[in-house]
């Protein structure tokens, strides 16, 4: 039954087709019958004219041109002291201090400072904050002074100096 349906169907569908393509045959001759267009010519192209600088005999691809005449200089010397045991405030960054004040007792002066925690620590001239072994070199009423040793770019170090400022404490 199947076979039959399928043939039918077939026959059905082959019947439809028509062999008559008048309309493309004409739309063909229409289409050979159009003059043909003009294809423009290749432009002449003009010879390559070098122009050379005056006063430029170095060739731009030479590697040698891009070497430094004179190697850069860095203060030689600075080394860290990795058996110094560190101390507590240089396990946190310098941006995260905050100065709150001063305190001088027995003839020194004594910065204080907060740490993220909000706990407020004291340091003195001498003492490390930060974690670039900042060393505290002076402490004034609205400043704490500190050098600290800093890579150079060079495979070395640096010293840099920074200091934290005192800032306004507002109760609240």
């Amino acid at each position: 039954m199947n076979k039959k349906v399928l043939l039918l169907s077939c026959a059905c569908l082959l019947s439809a087709c028509n062999d008559d393509m008048n309309d493309l045959k004409k739309y063909v001759e229409q289409v050979k019958a159009r003059p043909a267009g003009i294809v423009e010519p290749i432009p002449e192209l003009r010879p390559y004219r070098s122009f050379t600088y005056p006063n430029h005999d170095k060739d731009p691809f030479d590697s040698s041109v891009l070497k430094v005449a004179v190697a850069p200089v860095f203060k030689q010397g600075i080394t860290l002291d990795r058996s110094r045991v560190p101390e507590f405030l240089e396990s946190f960054p310098l941006d995260g201090f905050t100065m709150v004040g001063t305190v001088k007792r027995n003839g020194i002066n004594w910065g204080l400072v907060k740490i993220p925690d909000g706990t407020i620590h004291r340091v003195k001239v001498g003492n490390y904050m930060g974690q670039n072994y900042g060393k505290v070199v002076s402490i004034t009423e609205g400043k704490i002074r500190l050098k600290e040793v800093i890579p150079n770019g060079m495979g070395g170090y640096k010293e840099h100096d920074n200091a934290i400022s005192l800032t306004e404490v507002t109760s609240g």
